[in-house]
């Protein structure tokens, strides 16, 4: 049977069966979004799902990073669902459409104790330390987009089930109809988060150490 030049292996019809299935995945990533939880807390570990407020400024490079510390202590805590973006053909998209469903966390004021920040570089990794000692390491206007976030979790005054376009406890809001969460403080222990994207208004780290190390934190 003669095939038509718009319909050719190598000139396929739009809507060919590939493009819906990529569709597909966006659409079920956006439905995620609304649907997800912002805490589970068992027997006082809080894991933490949602995704990215002020990260979706900017491309993300689609290489997450580890972050550890001792402890987090912060005032005006928001928590929501949301979605990163990569460039567009991201050598890191994968099969993720250049899409990463996250959690942000936004905490108007922070500090950490003996902080640690890794990336895997390809067998190697970029380590970076700060805090350790007396000095702590405070941020303002604090936001991380997180895959995971673990650690024993202490709230003041939650509000569980805001719409994350009403949160005022951290000064960001998110998309409309999103399931999202806010206290007036929280405080985390042995916190450990995989992150694609952080911000902050002022990030001060006292005794910074850059390394590279064969083993993250």
């Amino acid at each position: 049977m003669a095939t038509s030049a718009d319909n050719t292996p190598e000139n396929p019809e739009s809507g060919s069966p590939t493009e819906p299935a990529r569709r597909g995945r966006v659409r079920l990533r956006r439905a995620a979004v609304l649907a997800v939880p912002a805490v589970a807390v068992t027997a006082g570990l809080a894991i933490l799902t949602a995704e990215g407020a002020l990260g979706v400024q900017f491309s993300i490079s689609g290489m997450p990073f580890t972050v550890t510390a001792k402890s987090l202590d912060g005032t005006g805590f928001e928590q929501f669902g949301d979605l990163d973006n990569m460039i567009e053909n991201s050598p890191n998209a994968g099969d993720t459409g250049g899409q990463v469903l996250i959690v942000t966390s936004a905490i108007k004021n922070a500090t950490l104790d003996s902080l640690c920040q890794s990336v895997d570089l390809g067998g190697i990794n970029l380590l970076i330390k700060a805090g350790s000692g007396a000095t702590k390491v405070t941020a303002s206007d604090l936001t991380t987009d997180s895959t995971e976030l673990s650690g024993d979790a202490a709230f003041n005054n939650i509000e569980i089930g805001n719409d994350a376009s009403t949160l005022n406890k951290a000064g960001v809001q998110g998309k409309k109809g999103v399931f999202s969460q806010q206290a007036d403080t929280v405080h985390i222990a042995n916190l450990r988060q995989t992150n694609y994207a952080t911000t902050a208004g002022v990030f001060k780290l006292p005794g910074l150490k850059l390394s590279f190390s064969d083993t993250g934190c």
